[in-house]
């Protein structure tokens, strides 16, 4: 009764048992993905302030009549 006794349960387990595979990543998709991130970040920001320099016409307008 000295030791503890060494249950092992399902839960103690890993869910997989199939060992991990190493794949390789090819830097050309990471850079692909990269920069198409960038291009849309870039595409908003365009339209962001495109959107506001219309607004600045539009008000200059306005209280220029």
């Amino acid at each position: 009764m000295s030791e503890t006794p060494k249950i092992i349960n399902d839960a103690d387990k890993p869910l997989n048992s199939e060992e991990i595979e190493i794949r390789r990543v090819d830097i050309n998709v990471l850079k692909a993905r990269a920069k198409a991130v960038q291009d849309k970040e870039n595409f908003k920001n365009t339209v962001v302030i495109i959107f506001f320099l219309l607004m600045l016409g539009v008000v200059g307008i306005y209280f220029s009549v």
